[in-house]
């Protein structure tokens, strides 16, 4: 009988030169490889303390020279929602999801340290600043999607929230020198439209040792994973093409950026990526 970590792996690669190793099985392994991304959610409260203890969460993942250069905007105003997922493709989750999580890229509050001591600041203009604020807050943000999980809750980014990034500065009226990386929905999935989960590519396609060596069964593995991804849309009904071709699509021509393509002038704007 396979344990409960075999069985999720099975799940997450449903490739079977991808053995699951005689690890002891661990919750927090099991929590991991049963993520799942939810988009339909139960019209039910979040308890008192859960967006505090989400943020206590997030504050514990590492921080680039402990900058701890992000912040979070919780938002739970029906209207506030529905505009902001408006401005993201329109995507229903973000208006029913309870909480809707904005996450920042945020170097506002050490220029403001600094104008209280007198100092000034160079570094935030230099495009590895908004590389250091952009992962902390991704680091962040996962850690808090991890907690969540464990307590019931189900979780989705929105990257579409830098469709028009702008109109998103300007509806959380956000100061220069910040930046919204992502969006993260939260709340109780619902029971009766489940989300399952998704196959990924096999490690042998994604790990590489010592250096940079594409094995020369990629191509292979990659259309075992094309195979395994068609049959996980085909049991979630879904009429996708195949992973390849969405890869193909999605990069292929600025259009599929859907007005991303203007991020760095805006960027810009604000005092960030300059150099």
């Amino acid at each position: 009988m396979s344990s409960p970590f075999e069985t999720l792996w099975q799940q997450r690669y449903r490739d079977l030169r991808n053995q699951p190793p005689a690890i002891a099985d661990s919750p927090v392994l099991e929590a991991l490889l049963g993520h799942r991304s939810v988009r339909r959610y139960l019209d039910r409260p979040l308890p008192p303390g859960t967006l505090e203890t989400l943020l206590a969460a997030a504050q514990s993942a590492a921080s680039s020279s402990n900058l701890q250069a992000w912040s979070l905007i919780a938002v739970q105003d029906p209207q506030r929602k529905a505009r902001l997922a408006a401005l993201a493709n329109d995507q229903a989750h973000i208006r029913q999801a309870p909480l809707f999580l904005v996450w920042l890229a945020d170097f506002s509050r050490a220029q403001r340290i600094a104008d209280n001591q007198g100092a000034t600041l160079q570094a935030p203009a230099y495009l590895d600043s908004l590389l250091v604020g952009s992962i902390d807050a991704a680091l962040a943000a996962q850690n808090a999607v991890v907690a969540a999980e464990n307590l019931g809750l189900g979780t989705v980014y929105i990257g579409a929230l830098r469709n028009d990034l702008q109109a998103v500065i300007d509806e959380l009226q956000l100061p220069p020198l910040v930046f919204p990386v992502f969006g993260l929905c939260v709340g109780y999935p619902d029971p009766q439209q489940p989300a399952a989960i998704k196959p990924r590519l096999s490690q042998e396609v994604v790990l590489h040792r010592e250096t940079y060596r594409p094995g020369e069964g990629e191509a292979q593995a990659i259309a075992d994973y094309e195979s395994a991804a068609a049959a996980f849309s085909r049991e979630q009904g879904q009429d996708s093409p195949g992973w390849s071709r969405q890869v193909i699509d999605r990069l292929q021509g600025v259009a599929a950026l859907h007005g991303r393509e203007r991020i760095a002038q805006t960027l810009r704007g604000r005092g960030l990526a300059q150099r």
